[in-house]
């Protein structure tokens, strides 16, 4: 099945909004940003974007798979790392611009730099700042899952700086 089979052209804001249509909005680049979170939790793992084909393949697989834009390649989640998410459950957001995916995670980490989520660290805001300097990220994970250096070895890091 081609991606193509499972989204239907987009013709009304009522067709997109109040219908049981998946007629989803990839932007300008292809793309439609995707919140990842533990099913069981809520915990927020991880955002990434996905492509037409990595829906269409999420859908088939019961896996995520996502579309990396640093590397111009379609990610499966877990491949190169056994970390895989399973799919328990996907919603799309009201104007079907967005997607969350709910997962059960094998191996219990979704970051490729070892934590359990890659939301790690805090931002301070507010009174909590007294200036720009003191914009100091705070960690809310300490331990890691696993050693990223075991894992992917000398393979290049995923995210571009």
């Amino acid at each position: 099945m081609s991606a193509t089979d499972f989204f239907l052209e987009r013709t009304s804001i009522e067709q997109v909004e109040e219908s049981n249509h998946l007629a989803p909005k990839f932007d300008d680049n292809g793309l439609i940003p995707v919140v990842t979170t533990d099913f069981a939790s809520g915990e927020v793992l991880m955002h990434a974007y996905m492509n037409r084909e990595a829906l269409s393949m999420t859908l088939e697989l019961g896996e995520a798979v996502y579309y990396s834009r640093s590397r111009q390649t379609l990610w499966h989640k877990g491949q190169t790392s056994g970390l895989v998410q399973i799919v328990k459950e996907i919603r799309i957001d009201d104007d079907q611009d967005c997607v969350w995916l709910r997962v059960d995670v094998q191996g219990g980490a979704s970051c490729h730099v070892g934590y359990r989520s890659c939301f790690y660290r805090t931002v301070p805001f507010g009174q909590s700042i007294e200036n720009e300097q003191q914009l100091i990220l705070q960690f809310t994970e300490t331990e890691k899952v696993f050693d990223p250096e075991v894992v992917y070895g000398n393979a290049p890091n995923p995210t571009k700086l």
